[in-house]
């Protein structure tokens, strides 16, 4: 019976998956990776060559799936919360993705997959500008950013979670609020970044401008949750 190469991959990366996400690359075992996959661990060496080479590897085949999973879509500051909201259901689903971006940024000096993951975050700071256009690139990616950090957070970040979070069993009410929570916060974040862009084009020698009343930016993020900007 021949080899199935392909098959092997796929299983060493499906066990990969499992082991760097949970104990990272340095803490990572190729024995553990191996038995997991019923493989030789020379199989490893032999296709993907030494750890940190089968890190990236297995990073890059779940970013090929993941990347085109939640795209920024639809117009209004509505459209970015949706992203957030979005994002978060995804992650939530897929746990083990955002702990290897935490490894990845931990652990190695540069980027896996650099280029086209550069490629991909212009595309959807350009979404987020097509979606509300008087945002500036420079609060489009810094939005951006905040979403990110807000969503993944939620994932990665376990001590914080059970510090601060009120000893309810997990489930889809204590997502659901967590995904409001998001969705409200990233509302307020555009409506106040909008504010200060306006404040900047109607005061421009009033020194710096202010963000504007982040109580007010959240109370009218809540009024306009139907979809109007």
């Amino acid at each position: 019976m021949a080899w199935d190469t392909e098959r092997t991959k796929r299983l060493l990366i499906e066990a990969g998956v499992a082991e760097f996400s949970s104990f990272g690359l340095a803490g990572a075992r190729v024995d553990r990776i191996a038995a997991k996959a019923g493989v030789n661990k020379e199989r490893i060496y032999q296709y993907f060559g030494k750890k940190e080479a089968f890190f990236s590897a297995v990073l890059e085949h779940e970013l090929a799936t993941t990347l085109a999973a939640v795209e920024l879509s639809g117009h209004g500051v509505v459209a970015i919360a949706d992203y957030a909201g979005r994002r978060f259901d995804y992650q939530r689903e897929h746990p083990t993705f955002t702990r290897l971006l935490f490894w990845e940024g931990l652990e190695l000096e540069a980027p896996v997959a650099e280029a086209s993951r550069q490629k991909h975050a212009q595309a959807i700071v350009a979404s987020a500008r097509e979606a509300v256009p008087e945002l500036s690139e420079s609060d489009a990616q810094e939005l951006l950013i905040t979403v990110i950090t807000l969503v993944d957070g939620w994932v990665a970040l376990q001590t914080a979670d059970r510090l601060f979070s009120p000893p309810l069993p997990r489930g889809r009410d204590r997502d659901s609020r967590r995904r409001d929570f998001i969705v409200m916060t990233v509302e307020a974040a555009t409506r106040a970044a909008l504010t200060r862009s306006q404040s900047a084009r109607t005061q421009p020698t009033a020194g710096s401008p202010r963000m504007g009343d982040a109580g007010s930016a959240l109370r009218s993020s809540r009024a306009d949750r139907a979809g109007k900007v």
